[in-house]
C-alpha cells in the first residue's frame, strides 16, 4: 500500500519520524510520497527521501505561499528537481480561495508557472484546490497540462468529472470517513478505481476513528477500507489498484 500524499517534513514529525515510518511499515504501507509546500520544505523532503528508501518526494510552492514566489523560484525548483532521483512531481501547487493567504491573482500566476515547469521537466503535478475548481480547470486547460492528480479531493462529482474525463487522477483522504462526507463518498463511487489514489495528507485530516490525533501514513489503510466499502470490493483489490495507479503516476519502483 502507498500513501500518495503526506507531509513528513512537517514539524509535527520532527521528533519521531523513524517511529512513524516503522508504524507505517507494520501496517503494510510500503512507500509514501512526502510533499513540498515551500522551496525550503522541498529541500527537506528531498533529504528525508534520500535517507529513507521507502520515501519519495515532490517539490513546489503551495498557494498559501504564492506571495513568496519571485523570479528566481522557478530556477530553484529546477535545480532541486535535478538534484535527486527521488523527486517525482511538482507539488503541492494550486489555488486556495478559502483561506486566501496569498492574493488570488498571485496564486493563479504561480500555479500557471509551476504547471508550465512540470511540463518542461516532464513531471506530473500534484494539485491543491479549495473553492477554486473553475479557475483550476481554466488554468489546467490553458497550459495543456499532461498529467495531474487533484489531491485531497472534496468536490462534488459534477465539479471534478472533467478531471477524470481528461485522464487525470483523483486522490482521497480520511475526510471520506467523516459522517458528513456524503458528497465525497459519491465522488469516490463515481470515479473509476483505475483513476483513484489514496492518501493521508498527514499530519492533518486523521480519519474518523482517529479524530483529534496526529494523522500519519499508517492510517492510509483506513482510507483504502473506506473506498472498498463504497465500491463494494475487497480491501486487497483497492490496495492493488491504487498501488498500481500511484506507481505508474509517479514513476516509482514499488518497495514492497
Amino acid at each position: 500500500m502507498i500513501d500518495s500524499h503526506c507531509h513528513l517534513a512537517d514539524r509535527k514529525f520532527a521528533r519521531d519520524l523513524d517511529a512513524v515510518l516503522l508504524r507505517a511499515e507494520e501496517h503494510g504501507v510500503d512507500s509514501m510520497i512526502t510533499i513540498g509546500d515551500t522551496i525550503k520544505e522541498s529541500k527537506q523532503c528531498i533529504q528525508i527521501a534520500e535517507e529513507h528508501h521507502q520515501v519519495f518526494c515532490t517539490i513546489g510552492v503551495h498557494p498559501h505561499h504564492a506571495s513568496d514566489w519571485d523570479e528566481s523560484s522557478s530556477d530553484h525548483l529546477k535545480r532541486l528537481a535535478g538534484s535527486s532521483m527521488k523527486v517525482k512531481a511538482i507539488g503541492e501547487i494550486g489555488l486556495d480561495y478559502h483561506y486566501d493567504r496569498s492574493p488570488r491573482d498571485v496564486q493563479r500566476d504561480v500555479f500557471r508557472s509551476q504547471l508550465q515547469l512540470a511540463q518542461q521537466l516532464d513531471l506530473p503535478a500534484v494539485v491543491h484546490c479549495r473553492e477554486a475548481i473553475d479557475d483550476v480547470r481554466a488554468i489546467v486547460q490553458e497550459v495543456s497540462t499532461a498529467k495531474l492528480v487533484l489531491h485531497c479531493c472534496t468536490e462534488k462529482w459534477e465539479d471534478v468529472q472533467w478531471i477524470v474525463d481528461a485522464g487525470f487522477m483523483l486522490s482521497f483522504t480520511g475526510i471520506a470517513t467523516f459522517p458528513q462526507s456524503d458528497a465525497i463518498r459519491n465522488t469516490i463511487e463515481q470515479c473509476s478505481l483505475t483513476q483513484l489514489m489514496i492518501e493521508t495528507d498527514s499530519p492533518y485530516l486523521a480519519p474518523a476513528s482517529h479524530r483529534g490525533e496526529r494523522n500519519e501514513p499508517a492510517f492510509v489503510r483506513e482510507v483504502a477500507q473506506c473506498v472498498a466499502d463504497i465500491k463494494g470490493v475487497s480491501l486487497e483489490e483497492v490496495d492493488a489498484q491504487t498501488t498500481k495507479n500511484t506507481v505508474e503516476f509517479f514513476h516509482i519502483a514499488p518497495v514492497g
